[in-house]
């Protein structure tokens, strides 16, 4: 049997009212370029009755794939998870809540064709409320300064690789994973078109500001060593203000400017250093605990159930 066209990888998570509508404007979107396709379709042990929705759909079309993995692993394993199953030339990801338009997939596809191995999409005029917009913004603003790259704004899952990109992609081992930070570092011709972003069909966002957050942290710690650069800079500038302070008080009291050493600075001094030790301790522990969880090598994801795969 030859391998599809194109396949699609969701993740599954609270999508489930919405799992009927996504798959059939799928099936209709990609049916304009081949009806030689894929859907596979990740439940991320969601709350809701979504595997229930997915096994209707694979039931009634055997295009329609389904992993129900054995925990929540969180939304880059799942897309991962899927991402080795999928046997496309092409594969689209995208999320389930229908705010990436899948009538769009055309879109992304023509634009491949015209030479790239991956085609990124840019939302633009994103339809989220203000404290989404804020909290979005801040991850992008602090994912940038800590790992020393710039991300491109509004830049989400939805996007469309290559079969080789995808298998490079497979290799990778690492336990802490971000779509898009893995991609960077694979290379390879790419670009981004701009695309209108939609609303959210049904229910809200799980990405809460204590998760974007998170997963800010966790790439940031698995993907760069500016933290502990900055940790090295920082010390050294303290370092430096510290002897100039001292060098400070000794003339001075030389000249009789200070005639008794203040209680206050000191304290403070000893507190600041102290808790400067405790911050830059903390960061190395993070690296450490990222080691750790690597070296242990357990599995990014586990399938449960699978279906029609």
């Amino acid at each position: 049997m030859s391998n599809p066209l194109i396949s699609v990888v969701i993740p599954e998570y609270c999508g489930a009212k919405m799992v009927h509508e996504l798959v059939s404007r799928l099936k209709n979107s990609i049916s304009k370029i081949s009806e030689d396709f894929e859907i596979i379709l990740v439940n991320d042990a969601s709350p809701d009755n979504a595997w229930q929705e997915i096994e209707r759909e694979c039931n009634d079309d055997k295009r329609i794939k389904g992993l129900d993995l054995s925990r929540n692993f969180g939304q880059h394993c799942a897309i991962t998870a899927g991402l080795h199953f999928a046997k496309g030339e092409w594969v689209v990801v995208m999320d389930c809540d229908l705010q990436d338009s899948p009538e769009e997939i055309p879109t992304l596809y023509n634009k491949a064709m015209e030479g790239w191995d991956i085609v990124l999409v840019r939302r633009i005029n994103k339809k989220f409320k203000f404290w989404k917009r804020f909290t979005s913004t801040l991850f992008h603003k602090t994912f940038n300064l800590l790992a020393g790259i710039n991300t491109e704004s509004g830049v989400g899952n939805f996007s469309i690789y290559n079969k080789k990109v995808i298998e490079e992609f497979n290799k990778m081992p690492e336990y802490s994973r971000s779509l898009g930070s893995l991609v960077r570092y694979l290379g390879f011709k790419k670009t981004i078109v701009d695309i209108e972003h939609s609303e959210r069909a049904e229910g809200k966002s799980s990405y809460t500001l204590r998760k974007l957050f998170k997963l800010a942290f966790d790439v940031i710690i698995a993907q760069s060593n500016r933290p502990l650069k900055m940790a090295v800079t920082f010390g050294f500038i303290i370092s430096f203000v510290s002897m100039l302070l001292a060098l400070y008080n000794v003339v001075a009291r030389f000249i009789g400017i200070i005639n008794l050493a203040g209680y206050t600075t000191t304290v403070f001094s000893i507190w600041f250093i102290g808790g400067m030790i405790m911050f830059f301790i903390g960061i190395q522990g993070l690296y450490i605990n990222k080691i750790f969880d690597q070296v242990k090598g357990r599995q990014i994801f586990i399938v449960s159930k699978q279906i029609n795969i």
